[in-house]
Protein backbone atom coordinates (compact mmCIF):
# COMPACT_ATOMS: atom_id res chain seq x y z
CA UNK A 1 0.00 0.00 0.00
CA UNK A 2 1.64 3.54 -1.06
CA UNK A 3 2.23 6.25 1.49
CA UNK A 4 -0.88 8.19 -0.75
CA UNK A 5 -3.55 5.61 -0.10
CA UNK A 6 -2.36 5.67 3.00
CA UNK A 7 -2.88 9.07 3.66
CA UNK A 8 -6.33 9.64 1.37
CA UNK A 9 -7.84 6.71 3.71
CA UNK A 10 -7.37 8.31 6.91
CA UNK A 11 -8.44 11.97 5.37
CA UNK A 12 -11.14 10.29 4.08
CA UNK A 13 -12.29 8.71 7.92
CA UNK A 14 -11.00 12.39 9.56
CA UNK A 15 -13.10 14.38 6.49
CA UNK A 16 -16.28 12.45 7.01
CA UNK A 17 -16.43 12.18 10.69
CA UNK A 18 -15.71 16.62 10.24
CA UNK A 19 -18.62 16.72 7.51
CA UNK A 20 -21.18 14.81 10.13
CA UNK A 21 -20.26 17.04 12.96
CA UNK A 22 -21.28 20.00 10.68
CA UNK A 23 -24.37 18.19 10.93
CA UNK A 24 -24.73 17.31 7.39
CA UNK A 25 -27.29 14.02 6.51
CA UNK A 26 -25.55 10.62 7.40
CA UNK A 27 -26.40 8.74 3.99
CA UNK A 28 -25.09 11.57 2.08
CA UNK A 29 -22.32 12.39 4.08
CA UNK A 30 -20.90 8.97 3.80
CA UNK A 31 -21.59 8.12 0.00
CA UNK A 32 -20.62 11.89 -0.89
CA UNK A 33 -17.34 11.77 0.66
CA UNK A 34 -16.53 8.40 -0.02
CA UNK A 35 -17.02 8.72 -3.59
CA UNK A 36 -15.41 12.51 -4.11
CA UNK A 37 -12.03 10.43 -2.52
CA UNK A 38 -12.86 7.85 -4.74
CA UNK A 39 -12.30 9.89 -7.44
CA UNK A 40 -9.52 11.75 -6.20
CA UNK A 41 -7.36 8.22 -5.51
CA UNK A 42 -8.00 7.47 -9.41
CA UNK A 43 -6.70 10.31 -10.51
CA UNK A 44 -3.69 9.93 -8.28
CA UNK A 45 -3.62 6.04 -9.19
CA UNK A 46 -4.13 5.08 -5.60
CA UNK A 47 -7.51 3.70 -6.26
CA UNK A 48 -9.16 1.93 -9.14
CA UNK A 49 -12.92 2.95 -9.72
CA UNK A 50 -13.54 -0.60 -10.87
CA UNK A 51 -14.19 -1.79 -6.97
CA UNK A 52 -17.29 0.71 -7.27
CA UNK A 53 -19.10 -1.87 -9.38
CA UNK A 54 -19.46 -4.34 -6.25
CA UNK A 55 -21.80 -1.69 -4.73
CA UNK A 56 -24.81 -2.99 -6.72
CA UNK A 57 -24.47 -6.51 -4.99
CA UNK A 58 -23.81 -5.24 -1.66
CA UNK A 59 -26.78 -3.27 -2.61
CA UNK A 60 -28.77 -6.42 -2.90
CA UNK A 61 -27.34 -8.14 -0.08
CA UNK A 62 -28.83 -5.77 2.36
CA UNK A 63 -32.39 -5.56 0.66
CA UNK A 64 -32.06 -9.70 0.97
CA UNK A 65 -31.37 -9.90 4.34
CA UNK A 66 -33.95 -11.24 6.32
CA UNK A 67 -32.71 -10.32 9.89
CA UNK A 68 -32.97 -6.64 8.78
CA UNK A 69 -36.62 -7.15 8.18
CA UNK A 70 -36.30 -7.06 12.27
CA UNK A 71 -35.82 -3.15 12.10
CA UNK A 72 -39.16 -1.68 10.67
CA UNK A 73 -40.86 -4.09 12.92
CA UNK A 74 -39.27 -3.12 16.30
CA UNK A 75 -39.60 0.51 15.42
CA UNK A 76 -43.72 0.13 14.88
CA UNK A 77 -43.76 -2.33 17.89
CA UNK A 78 -41.98 0.56 19.99
CA UNK A 79 -43.87 3.54 18.46
CA UNK A 80 -46.82 2.06 19.32
CA UNK A 81 -46.60 1.24 22.65
CA UNK A 82 -45.54 4.95 23.24
CA UNK A 83 -48.95 5.34 21.75
CA UNK A 84 -50.58 3.09 24.06
CA UNK A 85 -49.76 5.50 27.21
CA UNK A 86 -48.24 2.50 28.68
CA UNK A 87 -45.47 4.38 30.29
CA UNK A 88 -48.01 6.61 32.23
CA UNK A 89 -49.71 4.16 34.05
CA UNK A 90 -46.56 2.66 34.71
CA UNK A 91 -45.27 5.42 36.55
CA UNK A 92 -48.09 6.06 38.06
CA UNK A 93 -48.02 2.84 39.89
CA UNK A 94 -44.79 2.37 40.34
CA UNK A 95 -44.44 6.17 42.18
CA UNK A 96 -47.37 4.81 44.59
CA UNK A 97 -45.53 1.93 44.95
CA UNK A 98 -42.05 3.39 45.85
CA UNK A 99 -42.37 7.16 45.88
CA UNK A 100 -42.75 7.10 49.85
CA UNK A 101 -39.23 6.25 50.26
CA UNK A 102 -36.28 8.37 49.52
CA UNK A 103 -35.30 8.29 46.09
CA UNK A 104 -38.17 6.16 45.96
CA UNK A 105 -39.68 8.03 42.66
CA UNK A 106 -36.21 7.68 40.88
CA UNK A 107 -35.98 4.31 41.26
CA UNK A 108 -39.33 3.75 40.02
CA UNK A 109 -38.46 6.38 36.83
CA UNK A 110 -35.05 3.59 36.27
CA UNK A 111 -37.47 0.65 36.57
CA UNK A 112 -40.16 1.74 34.35
CA UNK A 113 -37.10 2.65 31.73
CA UNK A 114 -36.09 -0.60 31.86
CA UNK A 115 -39.56 -2.03 31.02
CA UNK A 116 -40.14 0.24 28.58
CA UNK A 117 -36.94 -0.87 26.76
CA UNK A 118 -37.47 -4.54 26.65
CA UNK A 119 -40.80 -3.52 25.47
CA UNK A 120 -39.93 -0.96 22.79
CA UNK A 121 -36.01 0.02 22.17
CA UNK A 122 -36.91 3.20 21.15
CA UNK A 123 -34.83 5.71 23.00
CA UNK A 124 -35.93 8.91 21.81
CA UNK A 125 -39.56 8.60 22.55
CA UNK A 126 -38.71 7.00 25.96
CA UNK A 127 -36.82 10.16 27.18
CA UNK A 128 -39.39 12.61 25.70
CA UNK A 129 -42.66 10.22 27.49
CA UNK A 130 -40.49 10.38 30.54
CA UNK A 131 -39.54 14.25 30.27
CA UNK A 132 -43.16 14.89 30.33
CA UNK A 133 -44.61 12.46 33.13
CA UNK A 134 -41.96 11.90 35.47
CA UNK A 135 -39.55 15.24 35.33
CA UNK A 136 -42.67 17.45 36.69
CA UNK A 137 -43.85 14.95 39.38
CA UNK A 138 -40.39 14.64 40.34
CA UNK A 139 -39.55 18.56 40.32
CA UNK A 140 -43.00 18.68 42.57
CA UNK A 141 -41.30 15.85 44.90
CA UNK A 142 -38.48 18.26 45.74
CA UNK A 143 -36.00 16.31 43.32
CA UNK A 144 -33.02 18.17 42.02
CA UNK A 145 -32.84 19.30 38.49
CA UNK A 146 -29.87 17.98 37.83
CA UNK A 147 -30.48 14.13 38.89
CA UNK A 148 -33.81 14.20 38.17
CA UNK A 149 -32.98 15.16 34.57
CA UNK A 150 -29.77 12.61 34.94
CA UNK A 151 -32.13 9.54 36.17
CA UNK A 152 -34.85 10.48 32.93
CA UNK A 153 -31.84 10.58 30.39
CA UNK A 154 -30.22 7.63 31.63
CA UNK A 155 -33.06 5.10 31.94
CA UNK A 156 -34.50 6.60 28.49
CA UNK A 157 -30.72 5.58 26.60
CA UNK A 158 -31.47 2.00 28.60
CA UNK A 159 -33.18 0.58 25.25
CA UNK A 160 -29.88 0.79 23.64
CA UNK A 161 -28.33 -1.95 25.63
CA UNK A 162 -31.48 -4.36 26.93
CA UNK A 163 -32.63 -6.14 24.05
CA UNK A 164 -34.70 -6.18 21.99
CA UNK A 165 -32.78 -3.34 20.50
CA UNK A 166 -32.36 -2.09 17.14
CA UNK A 167 -29.04 -1.23 18.12
CA UNK A 168 -28.63 -5.09 18.67
CA UNK A 169 -29.95 -6.07 14.90
CA UNK A 170 -27.81 -3.67 13.21
CA UNK A 171 -24.85 -4.39 15.53
CA UNK A 172 -25.48 -8.29 15.22
CA UNK A 173 -25.49 -8.29 11.61
CA UNK A 174 -22.29 -6.03 11.16
CA UNK A 175 -20.57 -8.66 13.32
CA UNK A 176 -21.76 -11.70 11.63
CA UNK A 177 -19.98 -10.20 8.75
CA UNK A 178 -16.85 -9.03 10.69
CA UNK A 179 -16.35 -13.07 12.25
CA UNK A 180 -17.09 -14.21 9.44
CA UNK A 181 -14.19 -12.23 7.53
CA UNK A 182 -11.64 -12.40 10.92
CA UNK A 183 -12.14 -15.90 10.78
CA UNK A 184 -11.60 -16.46 6.66
CA UNK A 185 -8.10 -14.28 7.13
CA UNK A 186 -7.35 -16.76 10.48
CA UNK A 187 -7.69 -19.75 7.98
CA UNK A 188 -10.73 -21.27 9.50
CA UNK A 189 -13.36 -21.37 6.19
CA UNK A 190 -16.14 -23.18 8.69
CA UNK A 191 -16.36 -20.21 11.45
CA UNK A 192 -19.49 -20.77 14.09
CA UNK A 193 -21.71 -18.09 12.93
CA UNK A 194 -22.50 -14.55 15.45
CA UNK A 195 -26.12 -13.84 15.28
CA UNK A 196 -28.26 -11.11 16.57
CA UNK A 197 -30.04 -13.73 18.76
CA UNK A 198 -26.41 -14.45 20.69
CA UNK A 199 -26.19 -10.69 21.06
CA UNK A 200 -29.70 -10.29 22.69
CA UNK A 201 -29.02 -13.14 25.13
CA UNK A 202 -24.69 -11.86 26.00
CA UNK A 203 -26.37 -7.70 26.30
CA UNK A 204 -29.29 -9.23 28.99
CA UNK A 205 -27.36 -9.65 32.26
CA UNK A 206 -25.12 -6.74 31.40
CA UNK A 207 -28.43 -4.10 30.85
CA UNK A 208 -29.38 -5.37 33.84
CA UNK A 209 -26.29 -4.50 36.11
CA UNK A 210 -26.79 -1.10 34.11
CA UNK A 211 -30.12 -0.61 36.21
CA UNK A 212 -28.67 -2.15 39.40
CA UNK A 213 -25.33 0.09 39.06
CA UNK A 214 -28.07 3.50 38.28
CA UNK A 215 -30.53 2.18 41.61
CA UNK A 216 -27.44 1.46 43.67
CA UNK A 217 -26.21 5.44 42.72
CA UNK A 218 -29.90 6.60 43.51
CA UNK A 219 -29.93 4.97 46.91
CA UNK A 220 -26.19 6.84 47.50
CA UNK A 221 -27.80 9.80 46.80
CA UNK A 222 -30.53 9.30 48.94
CA UNK A 223 -28.32 8.61 51.79
CA UNK A 224 -25.57 11.22 51.33
CA UNK A 225 -27.77 14.25 50.31
CA UNK A 226 -31.32 13.04 51.15
CA UNK A 227 -32.65 16.69 49.92
CA UNK A 228 -31.66 15.96 46.19
CA UNK A 229 -34.49 13.01 46.38
CA UNK A 230 -36.68 13.05 49.35
CA UNK A 231 -40.02 11.00 49.45
CA UNK A 232 -42.66 11.65 47.83
CA UNK A 233 -45.78 12.88 49.81
CA UNK A 234 -48.90 11.84 49.18
CA UNK A 235 -51.76 12.77 51.14
CA UNK A 236 -53.97 9.46 49.36
CA UNK A 237 -51.68 6.84 50.75
CA UNK A 238 -51.95 3.84 48.94
CA UNK A 239 -55.23 2.28 47.24
CA UNK A 240 -56.20 -1.14 48.76
CA UNK A 241 -55.97 -2.91 45.53
CA UNK A 242 -52.43 -1.97 45.37
CA UNK A 243 -51.69 -5.64 44.27
CA UNK A 244 -54.26 -5.59 42.12
CA UNK A 245 -53.39 -2.73 40.24
CA UNK A 246 -49.26 -3.65 39.75
CA UNK A 247 -50.38 -6.88 37.99
CA UNK A 248 -53.08 -5.41 35.96
CA UNK A 249 -50.25 -2.24 34.82
CA UNK A 250 -47.52 -4.48 34.79
CA UNK A 251 -48.81 -7.93 33.21
CA UNK A 252 -49.44 -6.93 29.66
CA UNK A 253 -45.95 -5.49 28.73
CA UNK A 254 -44.44 -8.37 30.83
CA UNK A 255 -46.69 -10.90 28.65
CA UNK A 256 -45.26 -9.00 25.52
CA UNK A 257 -41.60 -9.05 26.46
CA UNK A 258 -41.63 -12.92 27.28
CA UNK A 259 -43.63 -13.14 23.74
CA UNK A 260 -40.78 -10.92 21.90
CA UNK A 261 -37.31 -11.42 24.16
CA UNK A 262 -38.52 -15.47 25.33
CA UNK A 263 -39.16 -16.83 21.99
CA UNK A 264 -35.87 -15.22 20.96
CA UNK A 265 -33.80 -16.89 23.56
CA UNK A 266 -35.84 -19.93 23.81
CA UNK A 267 -35.25 -20.68 20.03
CA UNK A 268 -38.85 -20.51 18.60
CA UNK A 269 -38.53 -17.22 16.82
CA UNK A 270 -35.59 -15.91 14.66
CA UNK A 271 -35.50 -11.63 15.88
CA UNK A 272 -37.73 -10.88 12.62
CA UNK A 273 -40.73 -13.55 13.57
CA UNK A 274 -40.63 -12.00 16.97
CA UNK A 275 -40.49 -8.48 15.84
CA UNK A 276 -43.76 -9.21 13.70
CA UNK A 277 -45.36 -10.88 17.18
CA UNK A 278 -44.32 -7.84 18.93
CA UNK A 279 -45.80 -5.69 16.57
CA UNK A 280 -49.26 -7.62 16.42
CA UNK A 281 -48.65 -7.52 20.43
CA UNK A 282 -48.42 -3.34 20.35
CA UNK A 283 -51.76 -3.02 18.41
CA UNK A 284 -53.31 -5.17 20.70
CA UNK A 285 -52.18 -3.34 23.89
CA UNK A 286 -53.13 -0.26 22.60
CA UNK A 287 -56.37 -1.56 21.65
CA UNK A 288 -56.99 -2.66 25.17
CA UNK A 289 -55.98 0.75 25.94
CA UNK A 290 -58.53 2.00 23.76
CA UNK A 291 -55.62 3.92 21.98
CA UNK A 292 -56.01 2.40 18.52
CA UNK A 293 -57.85 4.02 15.77
CA UNK A 294 -57.19 4.82 12.20
CA UNK A 295 -55.64 7.87 12.91
CA UNK A 296 -53.20 6.62 15.63
CA UNK A 297 -52.34 3.94 12.99
CA UNK A 298 -51.25 5.89 10.11
CA UNK A 299 -48.88 8.25 12.70
CA UNK A 300 -47.52 4.85 13.53
CA UNK A 301 -46.89 3.63 10.08
CA UNK A 302 -45.78 7.24 9.17
CA UNK A 303 -43.26 7.41 11.67
CA UNK A 304 -41.98 3.67 11.37
CA UNK A 305 -41.12 4.26 7.47
CA UNK A 306 -39.17 7.74 8.26
CA UNK A 307 -37.32 5.86 10.71
CA UNK A 308 -36.35 2.71 8.52
CA UNK A 309 -35.74 4.63 5.36
CA UNK A 310 -33.17 6.76 7.45
CA UNK A 311 -31.20 3.80 8.75
CA UNK A 312 -31.53 1.51 5.88
CA UNK A 313 -30.53 5.24 3.50
CA UNK A 314 -27.46 4.85 6.07
CA UNK A 315 -26.29 1.83 5.36
CA UNK A 316 -26.54 1.92 1.96
CA UNK A 317 -24.09 5.11 2.24
CA UNK A 318 -21.91 2.91 4.90
CA UNK A 319 -21.39 0.72 2.19
CA UNK A 320 -19.75 3.13 -0.19
CA UNK A 321 -17.50 4.31 2.78
CA UNK A 322 -16.25 1.16 4.09
CA UNK A 323 -15.70 -0.29 0.12
CA UNK A 324 -13.44 3.06 -0.57
CA UNK A 325 -11.79 2.80 2.75
CA UNK A 326 -10.83 -0.77 2.06
CA UNK A 327 -10.12 -0.34 -1.75
CA UNK A 328 -7.84 2.43 -0.31
CA UNK A 329 -5.83 -0.36 2.18
CA UNK A 330 -7.44 1.77 4.91
CA UNK A 331 -8.40 -1.69 6.35
CA UNK A 332 -4.28 -2.61 6.74
CA UNK A 333 -3.36 -0.09 7.64
CA UNK A 334 -5.87 0.50 10.56
CA UNK A 335 -4.87 -3.58 11.50
CA UNK A 336 -1.08 -2.32 11.70
CA UNK A 337 -2.01 0.17 14.05
CA UNK A 338 -3.45 -2.17 16.13
CA UNK A 339 -1.61 -5.05 16.53
CA UNK A 340 0.87 -2.63 16.73
CA UNK A 341 -0.34 -1.42 20.18
CA UNK A 342 1.50 -2.48 23.56
CA UNK A 343 -0.78 -4.88 25.44
CA UNK A 344 -1.70 -7.07 22.39
CA UNK A 345 -5.45 -7.91 22.13
CA UNK A 346 -6.03 -6.05 25.45
CA UNK A 347 -4.24 -2.22 24.27
CA UNK A 348 -6.09 -2.78 20.91
CA UNK A 349 -9.18 -2.93 22.27
CA UNK A 350 -8.54 -0.31 24.68
CA UNK A 351 -7.90 2.44 21.98
CA UNK A 352 -10.94 1.19 19.96
CA UNK A 353 -13.26 2.10 23.08
CA UNK A 354 -11.47 5.44 23.71
CA UNK A 355 -12.05 5.98 20.09
CA UNK A 356 -15.84 5.28 20.36
CA UNK A 357 -16.40 6.54 23.03
CA UNK A 358 -15.10 10.49 21.91
CA UNK A 359 -16.66 9.71 18.62
CA UNK A 360 -20.01 9.47 20.85
CA UNK A 361 -19.71 13.32 22.41
CA UNK A 362 -20.10 14.36 18.17
CA UNK A 363 -21.74 11.78 16.20
CA UNK A 364 -25.07 9.07 16.87
CA UNK A 365 -24.56 5.31 17.47
CA UNK A 366 -25.89 4.42 14.00
CA UNK A 367 -22.92 6.90 12.22
CA UNK A 368 -20.24 5.21 14.76
CA UNK A 369 -22.02 1.58 13.89
CA UNK A 370 -21.39 1.71 10.19
CA UNK A 371 -18.64 3.66 10.03
CA UNK A 372 -16.19 1.97 12.57
CA UNK A 373 -16.88 -1.59 13.27
CA UNK A 374 -16.71 -2.26 9.41
CA UNK A 375 -13.38 -1.27 9.93
CA UNK A 376 -12.23 -2.37 13.36
CA UNK A 377 -14.18 -5.90 14.00
CA UNK A 378 -12.48 -7.92 11.53
CA UNK A 379 -9.13 -7.09 12.99
CA UNK A 380 -10.14 -7.27 16.70
CA UNK A 381 -11.79 -10.56 16.02
CA UNK A 382 -8.54 -11.96 14.82
CA UNK A 383 -7.13 -11.72 18.22
CA UNK A 384 -9.07 -14.35 19.95
CA UNK A 385 -11.78 -11.68 21.43
CA UNK A 386 -15.27 -13.27 21.86
CA UNK A 387 -17.42 -11.53 19.11
CA UNK A 388 -20.38 -11.41 21.53
CA UNK A 389 -18.44 -10.25 24.77
CA UNK A 390 -16.77 -7.51 22.13
CA UNK A 391 -20.39 -6.61 20.51
CA UNK A 392 -21.83 -5.96 23.98
CA UNK A 393 -19.13 -4.07 24.80
CA UNK A 394 -19.89 -1.94 21.70
CA UNK A 395 -23.31 -1.51 22.85
CA UNK A 396 -22.38 0.03 26.34
CA UNK A 397 -20.08 2.41 24.71
CA UNK A 398 -22.88 3.65 22.07
CA UNK A 399 -25.40 4.09 24.62
CA UNK A 400 -22.99 6.69 26.02
CA UNK A 401 -23.07 8.53 22.82
CA UNK A 402 -26.75 9.21 23.62
CA UNK A 403 -25.96 11.32 27.28
CA UNK A 404 -22.34 12.64 26.15
CA UNK A 405 -22.27 16.75 25.31
CA UNK A 406 -22.73 18.08 23.33
CA UNK A 407 -24.67 16.30 20.97
CA UNK A 408 -25.97 13.56 22.87
CA UNK A 409 -29.38 13.09 21.63
CA UNK A 410 -30.96 12.20 24.89
CA UNK A 411 -29.93 15.54 25.94
CA UNK A 412 -31.92 17.36 23.10
CA UNK A 413 -35.30 14.81 23.44
CA UNK A 414 -34.96 16.26 27.41
CA UNK A 415 -34.30 19.52 27.14
CA UNK A 416 -37.18 20.19 24.57
CA UNK A 417 -40.09 18.75 26.58
CA UNK A 418 -38.17 20.26 29.96
CA UNK A 419 -39.95 22.95 32.13
CA UNK A 420 -38.18 26.12 31.68
CA UNK A 421 -37.05 26.19 35.45
CA UNK A 422 -34.63 22.89 34.00
CA UNK A 423 -31.98 24.56 32.36
CA UNK A 424 -29.48 23.05 29.72
CA UNK A 425 -26.86 23.23 32.21
CA UNK A 426 -29.21 21.04 34.93
CA UNK A 427 -28.98 18.55 32.29
CA UNK A 428 -25.33 18.64 31.46
CA UNK A 429 -24.09 18.26 34.74
CA UNK A 430 -26.61 15.88 36.00
CA UNK A 431 -25.67 13.32 33.43
CA UNK A 432 -22.55 13.31 34.21
CA UNK A 433 -22.42 11.20 37.08
CA UNK A 434 -24.39 8.56 34.78
CA UNK A 435 -21.52 8.54 32.04
CA UNK A 436 -19.16 7.85 34.78
CA UNK A 437 -21.64 4.57 35.45
CA UNK A 438 -21.92 3.77 31.98
CA UNK A 439 -17.60 3.61 32.32
CA UNK A 440 -18.13 1.54 35.47
CA UNK A 441 -20.24 -0.76 33.28
CA UNK A 442 -18.03 -1.13 30.40
CA UNK A 443 -14.86 -2.22 32.81
CA UNK A 444 -17.47 -4.58 34.83
CA UNK A 445 -17.64 -6.62 31.78
CA UNK A 446 -14.38 -6.11 31.04
CA UNK A 447 -13.50 -7.14 33.90
CA UNK A 448 -16.05 -10.85 33.93
CA UNK A 449 -16.57 -11.43 30.58
CA UNK A 450 -18.58 -14.31 31.30
CA UNK A 451 -21.51 -11.60 32.40
CA UNK A 452 -21.57 -10.97 29.12
CA UNK A 453 -20.79 -14.71 27.31
CA UNK A 454 -22.42 -17.15 30.10
CA UNK A 455 -26.01 -16.91 28.89
CA UNK A 456 -25.49 -17.48 25.01
CA UNK A 457 -23.51 -20.36 25.94
CA UNK A 458 -26.02 -21.86 28.19
CA UNK A 459 -28.91 -21.11 26.08
CA UNK A 460 -26.86 -22.41 22.97
CA UNK A 461 -24.28 -24.46 23.54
Amino acid sequence: MSAGAEFLSLAMFAVTCFVLILGFPVAFTLAGVSLAFAFIGSLFDVFDLRLLGGLPSRYFGVMANEVLVAVPLFVFMGVMLERSRIAEQLLETMGLLFGRMRGGLGISVIGVGAVLAASTGIVGATVVTMGLLSLPAMLKAGYDPKLASGIICSSGTLGQIIPPSIVLVLLGDILQGANTQAQLAKGNFAPDPVSVVDLFAGAFIPGLVLVALYVGWILLKAMISPQSCPALVDERGRPDDMGWRVLKVLLPPAVLIVLVLGSILAGAATPTEAAAVGAVGAMALAAMRRQLNVAILQEVMRTTVQISAMVFVILLGASVFSLTFRGFGGDELVGDILKSMPGGAFGAMLVVMALMFVMGFFLDFIEIIFVVVPIVGPILLQMELDPVWFGVMIAINLQTSFLTPPFGFALFYLRGVAPPAVTTLHIYRGIVPFVAIQIVGLIVVATWPGLATWLPKALFG
